[in-house]
């Protein structure tokens, strides 16, 4: 990681007095007077019922949307910001989307290359190593050729992981990206996730500073294990709390449904 998020102390994300609006509806407020530090190294859960306005969240901290009111700073630097001087610092952050969100006329190998044809001067050769590599990592290299209607959901979901890893990001936004999927494909993904908050897969050579979203904290097996920070999204409001042992104490309806009731989906 760079000097930025590591000696100097800036937070990944720093929000403030944040209103986050609905990406569909921006005349609609999902969550209102948002305070939230994301540091470097960091493993996030966040949860929330379904259309508790988790994904708003997330696509406001990708830098998608502004905040309705409030401050948001990424890496030190007030976002959304497009200027083009500040693009190398937007790209160290990466999303991957629930389901995929992958343009359906491109094969898997060509969604995951994007990023890469975008964003980074390589010949022909060079991106389609790496492409192979992160095919190869995350198990899609058999369906490298295939375009995303003819692959399952959850090969889906991994196309869109390889994508967001592409440009070897610091921190990665995922958006539940465990439902719909069968206990193998859960593992894998636990299992992947693990490995990168800790620096020790071949797709990268870092920690990175993960951030989850779930309608899920009922299973002990899923989070508890992983994530060290939590925070909920509920009545419009975000808690964060200080470990699991305060979340299991809270009283909130809304949080002790998410710890006791089956998912019902994003």
């Amino acid at each position: 990681m760079s000097d930025l998020t590591t000696s100097s102390g800036v937070p990944v994300i720093e929000m403030r007095a944040v209103n986050v609006c609905a990406l569909k509806s921006p005349g609609t407020t999902v969550a209102v007077n948002l305070d939230w530090t994301v540091n470097a190294g960091d493993f996030w859960v966040l949860a929330g019922a379904q259309r508790a306005g988790k994904s708003d969240l997330l696509m406001l901290a990708a830098g998608l949307m502004s905040p309705r009111c409030g401050t948001y700073r990424l890496f030190g630097e007030s976002m959304p910001d497009f200027a083009e001087e500040n693009l190398a610092e937007r790209l160290r952050l990466g999303f991957v989307f629930d389901g995929g969100q992958l343009f359906s006329r491109l094969t898997l190998a060509e969604n995951v290359a994007l990023p890469l044809k975008y964003h980074r001067d390589w010949s022909r050769e060079t991106i389609e190593s790496r492409v192979t590599a992160l095919l190869e990592v995350t198990g899609l290299l058999p369906y490298a050729h295939l375009t995303p209607g003819n692959v399952g959901r959850n090969w889906q979901k991994r196309a869109g992981l390889a994508r967001a890893l592409a440009l070897e990001p610091d921190v990665l936004l995922l958006d539940n990206p465990l439902a719909g999927l069968d206990a193998r494909h859960t593992h894998w993904w636990l299992r992947f996730l693990d490995r990168l908050a800790g620096g020790q897969h071949a797709s990268t050579d870092k920690p990175l500073t993960l951030v989850v979203t779930t309608d899920d904290l009922s299973r002990p097996g899923l989070w508890r294990s992983r994530a060290k920070q939590i925070a909920c999204l509920a009545g419009g409001r975000l808690t964060v709390f200080r470990d699991w042992a305060e979340l299991e104490m809270c009283h909130n309806a809304a949080v002790q449904e998410l710890l006791t009731a089956p998912p019902a989906g994003n």
